[in-house]
C-alpha cells in the first residue's frame, strides 16, 4: 500500500529539501542513499538529523506497510528497524507506546493494542533481515 508522503508542519524545510531533489514518496526517501541524505542535510535550513529520522521512519512505513504515524510512534518508542520490533519485549513495548501516545495526544486518541502491536511483530519477522537499504 502507498501511503501519502505528507510530513507534519514542524518538518517543511525538510520536506521543500526532498521535493526540490525530485523525492515525494515514502519509498523514494527510504531508498535515498547516505551521501544524498547528507548533501540534503547540507542544504539551508534542513537538518541532517531530521532528515535521517524521516528516513528511519519512511523504512518502517515501506518494509511493514505501517501508517507514517505509527512507524513515528514506534520510532519516539526507540523501535527504529524491523529487526528491532521483532526482538522487542511486547508487553513492555506497548507499554511504552501507550505512555508516549498519552504525552503526545492525549486520551483523545485511542490507544494502540496489543493485537495490533503483535501484527506489526508479525510483519517485522517475515522481512528479510539481510535487506540493505544503502
Amino acid at each position: 500500500m502507498e501511503h501519502a508522503f505528507s510530513l507534519p508542519a514542524h518538518f517543511r524545510i525538510e520536506q521543500e529539501r526532498l521535493a526540490s531533489a525530485g523525492i515525494h514518496s515514502w519509498h523514494q526517501l527510504a531508498a535515498l542513499d547516505q551521501t544524498s541524505l547528507q548533501q540534503l542535510g547540507r542544504t539551508a535550513g534542513a537538518s541532517e538529523a531530521r532528515l535521517v529520522r524521516l528516513q528511519g521512519q519512511a523504512r518502517l512505513v515501506v518494509e511493514l506497510d505501517l501508517a507514517p504515524p505509527d512507524a513515528a510512534l514506534l520510532l519516539h518508542a526507540g523501535i527504529a528497524t524491523a529487526r528491532g520490533l521483532q526482538q522487542a519485549d511486547p508487553h513492555r513495548l506497548l507499554q511504552q507506546i501507550h505512555r508516549l501516545q498519552r504525552q503526545l495526544t492525549g486520551r483523545a486518541v485511542p490507544l494502540i493494542d496489543l493485537a495490533t502491536l503483535r501484527c506489526w511483530m508479525v510483519k517485522a519477522a517475515t522481512v528479510k533481515s539481510g535487506r540493505s537499504w544503502n
